[in-house]
């Protein structure tokens, strides 16, 4: 079954209309399309789970080396620029795992709005 493309005028109004789940997939979709791979796995439950970063290992099945996993307000914040990741690792609201996850914060932020 083909993957659902979220259009960028759909991932923007969800913002707009504070649609979490939405504008979480769309902006999950954005990191995949930027850096494509299967190196880390970003996780936002319960919205979604992408694989991205072609650098490092390649995972294929059970639990990835590299994980990087947070709320959604958080995803949404450091997707944005409005939080910045390494307080919100600093904090534990963002959990990582594995050599290759800080890789992410260099993709940050996604969109501005």
């Amino acid at each position: 079954m083909a993957k659902k493309i979220i259009e960028n005028s759909v991932g923007r109004q969800a913002f707009i209309n504070n649609d979490k789940k939405t504008a979480v997939r769309w902006t999950l979709q954005i990191l995949e399309d930027k850096a494509p791979g299967s190196t880390v796995e970003v996780r936002v439950p319960p919205y979604g789970a992408i694989q991205c970063i072609s650098d490092g290992s390649n995972h294929r099945r059970g639990t990835p080396p590299n994980v990087v996993e947070m709320s959604p307000e958080v995803w949404l914040g450091v997707a944005t620029g409005k939080m910045d990741y390494n307080i919100e690792v600093s904090n534990g609201n963002i959990m990582t795992s594995g050599a290759h996850a800080g890789e992410v914060e260099r993709l940050l932020p996604l969109v501005v709005l």
